[in-house]
């Protein structure tokens, strides 16, 4: 389905529109979602890169994904908010953080990812399929 989508920071510095179809909309529960987010996990969707506009100054920090390949974790430089992640597995997309966007209940998760890594005081409790690391 077509979706047209905008989103940002907390303080309006970082705007971002996307306008096409989701590849994947998750709770991903790895350790690197966990410390950005500060929770047991972050909600992400993805989208192809083509259709995904960002303005504004991010700044980003560089980890390493389960697949050995690094994952670049956007934030607004002024305010601070989490905003999408560059992937270098998965080139073609952008995954983008479900709480950034204008309106965060247009999208919602389908499944829980890196299950494995969950906290114990937030185990996913929900009917969504869950997965102990990314399906294949």
């Amino acid at each position: 389905m077509e979706r047209n989508l905008t989103g940002g920071c907390s303080c309006g510095e970082v705007r971002y529109q996307f306008q096409g179809t989701i590849a994947m909309a998750v709770y991903c529960h790895c350790r690197d979602c966990q410390r950005s987010s500060g929770s047991g996990s972050a909600a992400v969707f993805a989208v192809p890169k083509k259709d995904f506009n960002s303005s504004g100054v991010t700044s980003s920090y560089q980890s390493t994904g389960d697949s050995g390949k690094s994952v670049a974790r956007h934030f607004c430089a002024r305010c601070g908010s989490p905003l999408f992640s560059d992937v270098e597995l998965l080139p073609d997309l952008a995954f983008i953080r479900i709480a950034s966007l204008d309106n965060p209940s247009e999208v919602k998760p389908t499944m829980h990812i890196y299950c494995d890594s969950s906290q114990v005081w937030d185990r996913p409790n929900d009917p969504l399929p869950k997965f102990g690391k990314m399906p294949g």
